[in-house]
Parts: C-alpha cells; sequence; structure tokens
C-alpha cells in the first residue's frame, strides 16, 4: 500500500499576526503550490532525504544559497519531530500502534521562508500519511494543535495556529483564538467561510527576502508579555479588521476589504521593523493600483486588485523586479 497525501500553502488575508496573541484572522489556501509526502511499508522504518537535505554543492556560493533557503538541517528535521509528535501523541492517550515499520519522503514547491507556511505544509501532509498508516483519527481542532506543537515544541520555532488550522480545514476559514475559549477547550473558534465571496487576490513573493517567521515573531512575543501598549492595541486592532473584513465580504464590499488589508500592513509597519526589500514590495503594489500587505511574516505580499489591468501592471512592474506573481487558486 502507498500512501500519498498533499498540504497546501497559507495566505493570511487579514489579522495576522495576532494569531498567537488571542486576535483574529482570515485565511485560505491555495493550489498553485503543495507539500506532498509519499508512504509505504518497509521493512525498517527510514526517511529518504530530498533535494534541501543534499550535502553536495556546485560552488561555495550555492551552499551559501541553499543554507539561506533551507537552513542547516533541511526538511528531514521535520519529518522526524512529526513523527516523534505523533508517536507521543498517541502514547499519552493510550492509541494502540501497530508495528509495522514504513519508508517515507517528501517533495515541496512552497516558496521557502517568504510567509506560506511551507513547514507547516510538509508537517502536516507527514502527519496525514500517519494517520493512514496507522487507521488513527484525530479531531480537527486538536490536529492543528499537534501539527503546531511540532514546531513550537520540538523544533523551537515561534508561531501561532493561524498556518496549522487554515491547512487542517483548507479553503477560507475565520478564526477566533479568544484568551477565554483557548483556555477553556485548547483551541479557538474556527468557522469555514463561502470562498466565493473573495474578490480578484493577487500574491507576490521573493524568495531573497525569506526568513523565518520566529524573526518577528520572538521579538513581538517578548513585548506582548512586557505589556508594551502598543503591541496590546495592535493586536486588537488587528483582530477587529478580521471582524470587520468578515463583515465587509459577506456585503461583497471589496474596496473597503482593501482599504482593511492596507490597514493591516500600516499598523504592522508602526510597531515592527520592516526591511527596504519587503516595503518596497507593499509600495510597489499600491502604486499599480492594488492593495497590500503580508501573507505571514514578510517576503511574500497579498491583495485585491479592482480590475485586470491593475493586475497586468502589477505584473509587468514586479517582472522588472525579479519578483513572481500569480493569483492563488483556492482549494
Amino acid at each position: 500500500m502507498i500512501i500519498r497525501t498533499t498540504a497546501y500553502p497559507r495566505a493570511a488575508l487579514i489579522g495576522n499576526p495576532s494569531d498567537g496573541y488571542f486576535g483574529k484572522t482570515i485565511a485560505f489556501t491555495f493550489s498553485n503550490f503543495s507539500a506532498r509526502v509519499t508512504l509505504y511499508e518497509s521493512p525498517e522504518l527510514e526517511i529518504v532525504p530530498t533535494r534541501r537535505d543534499g550535502s553536495t554543492f556546485s560552488s561555495i556560493a550555492e551552499l551559501d544559497k541553499d543554507v539561506r533557503l533551507f537552513g542547516y538541517y533541511g526538511g528531514i528535521r521535520l519529518l522526524k519531530a512529526a513523527i516523534k509528535c505523533f508517536y507521543s501523541y498517541c502514547r499519552e492517550r493510550e492509541i494502540g500502534l501497530h508495528d509495522r515499520n514504513f519508508t517515507v519522503r517528501y517533495d515541496s514547491d512552497i516558496p521557502n521562508l517568504v510567509g506560506l507556511a511551507g513547514s507547516s505544509a510538509i508537517i502536516t501532509a507527514t502527519m496525514r500519511a500517519l494517520l493512514a498508516f496507522y487507521g488513527v483519527t484525530i479531531p480537527k481542532p486538536q490536529f492543528a494543535n499537534l501539527i503546531r506543537a511540532v514546531e513550537n515544541r520540538e523544533l523551537g520555532i515561534t508561531a501561532g495556529l493561524q498556518d496549522r488550522v487554515a491547512q487542517v480545514y483548507q479553503g477560507l476559514v475565520y478564526m477566533d483564538f479568544d484568551r477565554t475559549l483557548m483556555d477553556k477547550q485548547g483551541f479557538g473558534l474556527y468557522e469555514p467561510v463561502n470562498p466565493k465571496v473573495l474578490p480578484p487576490l493577487y500574491i507576490a513573493y521573493r524568495t531573497d527576502l525569506s526568513e523565518g517567521s520566529e524573526v518577528v515573531h520572538n521579538g513581538l512575543r517578548d513585548r506582548f508579555a512586557r505589556g508594551e501598549p502598543d503591541v496590546l492595541n495592535a493586536m486588537t486592532y488587528w483582530a477587529d479588521l478580521s471582524v470587520q473584513a468578515r463583515k465587509v465580504l459577506e456585503q461583497g464590499d471589496w474596496a473597503t476589504l482593501g482599504a482593511l488589508m492596507n490597514a493591516n500592513f500600516d499598523k504592522r509597519r508602526e510597531i515592527c521593523a520592516i526591511g527596504e526589500g519587503n516595503l518596497r514590495l507593499v509600495e510597489t503594489a499600491r502604486a499599480a493600483g492594488a492593495s497590500a500587505k503580508f501573507t505571514g511574516s514578510g517576503g511574500a505580499i497579498i491583495g485585491t486588485y479592482p480590475d485586470e489591468s491593475v493586475f497586468a501592471r502589477l505584473a509587468q512592474t514586479f517582472a522588472a523586479q525579479s519578483v513572481c506573481v500569480f493569483k492563488p487558486c483556492l482549494v
């Protein structure tokens, strides 16, 4: 039996980064890229490395580029941590697992470290394969928690729940991470939204702007824990933007949605340092007539555009800057 599973990248439409701070967000998954896992029974448990796990390079410059994109440990660590967390989850809950071994490999074309949740997509696809192999079922809210535990607990990567919830539920999802609710049941309120309410959207990214989400979140988390008023107010502001965005989506008021997305980024710029390259992405998109905000922690932006002439202008302008731009295909 060969098991093949897939997980998709995530784009935060509005509200990020409040998901890690008891806020509210709206996000969706799209199928322009994907992370894929293949798992099959074998005599020993084996994790097969892929290109991003290689140790042979054409030059020292190529090694430097590989480390900047994939880190020192590639994707093998994601699979190892996912398998370990899955086993611990089952053991703690006395879920019996058969004793057959497996070989697992992964592949992903999701742009790395540009705020599209590529790492959590690999983990999600791996977890789905393990669930199928062992015949285990985990409710969606707990499944999202388990995926986040792989990154937070095992790998020390600071991240909120938004990415994992979106990738588990798929499609367009409204998420409320209210503190009382989280403390009471361990997860938030997650409501799928009809994707037909979305306006035309674009995503643009540059891989040379990549950096891990922990670079942003570690500083924010410390400031949040210290109770900095600007940070606390920003979290409330971003959460409120999500509530407003859901209403205007239902009303079909796409112009107001674009303004709310702009406001999301503008508030982020007030309390976080934004690199010149990332700022240029946003400013270029807005100058072309589109709205723009980060899809995640930087490296990629998302926005609305009023008509195809604006998208054509976006594509032409970004091409001159070696920026990839595309229309996301919702899952």
